[in-house]
């Protein structure tokens, strides 16, 4: 079993917002509700911290539909090229998005489902107007790193040695996330049960396949990685 100072986990509840949720959410994951109950249960797991993060855009984001101009302003089919507001020279292309989770209004707020009261803390993302943020540790961006959270700082200094990632939506923000939290040195998995996808079932292979590529694990609530959080209290 691992002792206290090799197995430090933490929870990252990614993006449980109204505007991602069905009935009304405007840019809603297919049954991303349903996750409430599993991320509940996560949370009531020793894990050394837990964070919840919120997309929180300015009304001008620039993964809006509504903010670039006819024709290619289509949510969902349309793509734009965004650039590195401290470098020119680097490009990403995105797609363009129903207005969602803007700041201060109901759809950013996290869903009342999710039991808030077991967060230790809630990291907001996304607020750069000109830059796309799918992870929840920065932009696209490296050259250089534009839109850092602090994400990566807080789980360093608190030591944390694995992240466990859940929440929404699986091909999109928590792809990223766990991908950035490997590449930041950590022990990433994503637990199956506590994450759906934009794309539904048809994305979850080719998903699952690049996210083996990049380190992360797709893991059971079931398997032995879960089992490691529940016994490490007694470590």
């Amino acid at each position: 079993m691992a002792t206290e100072a090799s197995f430090r986990p933490a929870l990252l509840v990614v993006d449980c917002q109204e505007d991602f949720c069905p009935p009304n959410g405007s840019l809603a994951v297919p049954d991303g509700r349903s996750v409430a109950p599993v991320i509940n249960n996560l949370l009531s797991l020793p894990f050394r911290t837990r964070i919840a993060t919120k997309d929180w855009h300015p009304r001008n984001h620039i993964s809006f539909a509504s903010n670039h101009p006819p024709p290619s302003n289509t949510p969902f089919t349309s793509f734009a090229t965004i650039t590195n507001p401290r470098n020119k020279s680097e490009t990403v292309t995105t797609r363009l998005w129903p207005d969602h989770c803007i700041q201060g209004t109901p759809g950013a707020e996290l869903i009342p489902e999710l039991d808030v009261s077991k967060l230790d803390q809630v990291v907001e993302k996304g607020q750069d107007p000109l830059v796309e943020m799918y992870s929840a540790f920065a932009g696209p961006f490296h050259d250089p790193v534009v839109s850092q959270s602090g994400l990566a700082e807080i789980l360093k200094k608190g030591e944390i040695t694995h992240v466990y990632v859940v929440g929404l939506a699986m091909d999109y923000c928590v792809k990223w996330t766990a991908i950035d939290a490997a590449k930041e040195g950590f022990k990433t998995v994503i637990v199956n049960e506590g994450t759906k996808a934009v794309g539904g079932e048809g994305e979850w292979d080719d998903v699952v396949a690049e996210l083996k590529k990049e380190g992360v694990e797709m893991v059971s609530v079931d398997g032995e990685e879960l089992k490691r959080v529940k016994e490490s209290a007694k470590g």
